[in-house]
């Protein structure tokens, strides 16, 4: 999941990262412990980032600077001159010229502070996460393993900016909106770098394992994978406007299960589960009843296999956040997707998101191996 290396490999070693640093015991736990909470900090703030992005979508922001300037474009316009330069740009664009045309300039700022605010939090979790990175380096706490994991998130968060602005060229020249298929992209990769700050994160905690089967772990990873599709659905059909249309449930246009000739209509095949609203919606409504299913059997099988302990409390909380989130977008293509529900629905799949790396991690910390203390386990390749 991580670098290509096994789930087996990623829950190798969790002290073996740090077991070649020279310090006593109590120091390493501190370090440990400061090292975890700043990785939590960084998964919050990218919680935070994927908000202010759906703001940012949903009252249609995202186009309002239009030209991306990683350094340069820290500082927002500070002059009556600069502000008009600003939206002569936007001007320019056929979102304005087929969409917001008379708007004024006071509704542009309005916009324009929506994705600077967006870009600005983007810079922010690169200084975040790049200086106590390079301090905890320095100050040796951080083991070959770990380092690079690090390196990897830190990648993957500079391919982040690349892939924001890939994202909003694509509604600079011939469109009105961002590509769905770009702007699916864009929070996927929000999602696996939150995801992945987080299980690290989780690595760090020191613990009894906990002995669980092959079927188990397996299953809590398969609602991880459920959560991270389901979310690439929504994002898709938020790009296409999806929302706004078949506004029925559980009926989708008069039927559980459209006709084949509806959801397949586009050619080539393939298209229809990208493109094809009709095909898109039904597709995000059964991995969501699928996702509700399998967390409630995933929660009764931790139950009678493991007991009532922390997987069983973790499997619960996230069977509970599966259900809300399924009843929050119903609610929400109910009503058309009003902004309030459309936010409140995204961040509950974050929340969603955040429960089902935590359930994971800890069922799949068990292939450590238990009751092998944690000096004994194999350094990380």
């Amino acid at each position: 999941m991580f670098g290509g290396q096994s789930l087996a490999n990623f829950a190798a070693a969790p002290a073996a990262w740090f077991r070649t640093i020279s310090m006593d015991p109590i120091s390493e736990t501190r370090h440990l412990r400061m090292v975890r909470i700043w990785l939590l900090a960084v998964a919050g703030l990218i919680f935070v980032m994927v908000l202010v992005g759906g703001a940012t979508r949903v009252t249609e922001s995202g186009l309002a600077i239009v030209e991306w300037q990683p350094v340069t474009g820290t500082l927002p316009p500070l002059s009556p001159s600069g502000w008009q330069r600003e939206f002569e740009k936007y001007q320019a664009i056929p979102q304005y010229r087929l969409l917001n045309r008379g708007m004024s300039l006071t509704e542009f700022k309005t916009i324009y502070w929506w994705e600077w605010t967006h870009r600005l939090l983007g810079r922010l979790i690169g200084v975040v996460f790049l200086l106590p990175f390079l301090l905890f380096l320095w100050r040796g706490w951080i083991g070959q393993g770990l380092r690079s994991r690090l390196w990897l998130i830190f990648a993957l968060g500079a391919a982040q900016g690349a892939i924001g602005w890939w994202m909003v060229a694509s509604g600079l020249a011939e469109r009105t909106e961002v590509s769905p298929y770009r702007l699916a992209t864009h929070l996927i990769l929000a999602c696996v770098i939150f995801a992945a700050s987080l299980w690290t994160a989780q690595r760090l905690i020191a613990g009894p394992a906990i002995v669980a089967s092959a079927r188990v772990r397996a299953t809590a990873i398969v609602v991880l994978v459920l959560v991270l599709l389901q979310m690439y659905f929504g994002a898709l059909l938020a790009g296409l406007r999806g929302g706004l249309v078949y506004n029925t449930w559980p009926l989708i246009d008069g039927a559980f299960v459209p006709p084949a000739s509806q959801l397949f209509s586009l050619e080539p095949f393939w298209r229809n589960w990208f493109e094809n609203v009709l095909t898109v919606q039904f597709a995000h409504r059964m991995t969501a009843y699928a996702l509700c299913l399998l967390a409630v059997l995933h929660l009764a099988d931790v139950g009678r296999s493991v007991g009532l302990g922390p997987a069983f409390g973790s499997a619960l909380a996230l069977a509970i956040g599966v259900g809300v989130q399924a009843s929050l977008g119903v609610l929400t293509l109910l009503h058309q997707v009003p902004p309030p529900l459309a936010l409140l629905h995204q961040a509950m799949a974050i929340i969603v998101l955040a429960l089902a790396v935590v359930h994971a991690e800890r069922l799949t910390a068990a292939r450590a191996g238990a009751g092998v203390p944690m000096a004994a386990l194999p350094s990380a390749p």
